[in-house]
């Protein structure tokens, strides 16, 4: 069961640069729908999330029952200037990130995927469960995505970490 979820999460990395790739800076930053933000800002997002989840794992991983906070995702955007970073680089943090904790996960044994922290807002979290909850984010991202990219007439076939989201 692991292993099968940590290749899902680990394909989140390919894909991502592969849904970031060939903009000008002028469409990375354009607001096409759906959706308020821009491309640019979707990225970081994912970027962030990701970034937050990751601590979250560790905690898990690493204490007994962890607090996991919340985040507000619109704060974020706005109070980080998410517009102004370039989306290469968003998405190759993203890619060494997801190495990082691709790294840490292969080593865990299976009974630490039953691990719980509990979250904020959403209660109790298997470390199992937080690593598909990744993998579905960034996979929900990616519609928005590439729908964006729809809009601004430089289309992609799109690609996502589950199997499952192709599906959708």
């Amino acid at each position: 069961m692991a292993n099968d979820l940590i290749d899902h999460y680990a394909m989140g990395a390919e894909v991502l640069n592969y849904a970031a790739q060939g903009l000008s800076l002028e469409q990375e930053r354009s607001r096409p729908g759906p959706g308020t933000w821009s491309l640019a800002e979707l990225v970081a997002h994912v970027l962030d999330a990701d970034l937050v989840i990751s601590d979250r794992i560790k905690r898990v991983i690493a204490e007994d029952r962890p607090t996991l906070l919340a985040f507000d995702e619109n704060a974020w955007i706005e109070r980080l200037d998410s517009n102004a970073m370039p989306m290469v680089e968003t998405a190759a943090l993203f890619a060494a990130n997801r190495r990082w904790m691709v790294r840490l996960l292969r080593n865990r044994p299976e009974p630490d995927f039953g691990r719980i922290g509990v979250h904020s807002s959403a209660g109790p979290l298997t470390l199992a469960e937080l690593v598909a909850k990744a993998t579905g984010h960034l996979d929900h991202h990616l519609r928005f995505l590439y729908a964006k990219r729809a809009s601004l007439g430089v289309s992609l076939y799109p690609r996502y970490a589950s199997n499952d989201a192709a599906k959708d």
